[in-house]
């Protein structure tokens, strides 16, 4: 029977299909590398999502250990190329999130064009203030996406049906691109200078950290909207809040933080700016994409062991 130790939250569904597939669980969550340093020699696989994280040192202590699984898409909490220089296999199901995490997108865009936080507080305090709250139309505008993946393309599909113009910055010639009738750049600065919106959705890596900087907001039109739905360190934050104050950027929606919670000063201001819609790391936090994500680590586990080992 092969151990599998679940380190952060996951779907019951998940749970039971490990389960029926006969794996033994156990469950420590959140825990410390040092305290998983000290359990990870017991087990067979190990499941995370974004809290726990996986390190050289506690990979040097995992002697029994086949399988990290991340139960999501980003994997910069898991020291892959060591893992994988030790025979550890690293999984993750990015299909599963795609969806709640362009919805979650439009929930921050929306929620800037049309003024949903101040009309709803507004009404709640008792005030009726409809002439001052007049908004824009998504319709007609130039969003550029960073970043053509699962959750790229779902957010220009999206896109397309709110009747915006859509850029995408690709690195290669993908096939999609056509499929869906939108624009493509091999030029970051050319999506930068012509895009009323820009939002990001690339992994956090040394290439990209700090992708979006002072220059690069330097680049952008006057009155631009950012949306950061990847990861916190893709976007320099002090950057961000000088654009704020300057008014170059109009607007942020930011669902990702370099600390999960903010914590520096920086951070903390960008959290409370009155031009900045910020949500808790919630993209993918729907039922079905947590059931999804869930069901599909679980079989991506089951079928590594079927293939590999159980010969």
């Amino acid at each position: 029977m092969f151990r599998v130790l679940i380190c952060d939250k996951v779907s019951e569904k998940c749970v039971a299909k490990l389960r029926a597939a006969g794996f033994q669980l156990d469950f420590v969550y959140k825990p410390s590398i040092e305290d998983l340093s000290k359990i990870i020699g017991r087990y067979d696989a190990v499941i995370v999502r974004s809290s726990t994280r996986i390190t050289r040192e506690v990979i040097d202590r995992a002697s029994r250990l086949k399988v990290i699984a991340r139960a999501g898409a980003g994997l910069d909490n898991i020291d892959v190329s060591y893992a994988v220089s030790r025979g550890i296999a690293v999984l993750n199901a990015p299909e599963a999130l795609s969806i709640a995490v362009a919805e979650h997108v439009f929930a921050l865009l929306l929620t800037i064009f049309r003024n949903i936080c101040l009309a709803n507080n507004s009404m709640k305090r008792g005030e009726w203030i409809k002439h001052a709250l007049l908004g824009r139309e998504l319709f007609g505008k130039t969003i550029g996406i960073i970043g053509l993946g699962r959750i790229g393309v779902e957010v220009a599909k999206r896109a397309k049906a709110f009747g915006m113009n859509v850029i995408a910055y690709i690195r290669r010639p993908k096939k999609i691109v056509e499929e869906l009738n939108i624009s493509a750049t091999f030029s970051l600065e050319e999506l930068l200078r012509n895009s009323d919106i820009i939002t990001l959705h690339i992994p956090l890596t040394p290439q990209t950290r700090h992708m979006i900087g002072e220059r690069e907001i330097a680049l952008m039109k006057d009155g631009v909207v950012i949306i950061n739905t990847s990861r916190g360190a893709v976007i320099d934050g002090k950057a961000l809040l000088k654009g704020l104050k300057s008014g170059k950027v109009l607007a942020a929606g930011i669902d990702v933080w370099v600390n999960e919670p903010p914590k520096e000063t920086w951070e903390l201001e960008l959290v409370k700016h009155p031009r900045v819609i910020a949500t808790p790391h919630i993209g993918s936090m729907t039922r079905e994409a947590q059931d999804r994500v869930g069901e599909i680590i679980a079989q991506k586990i089951i079928d590594y062991f079927k293939i590999n080992i159980d010969k």
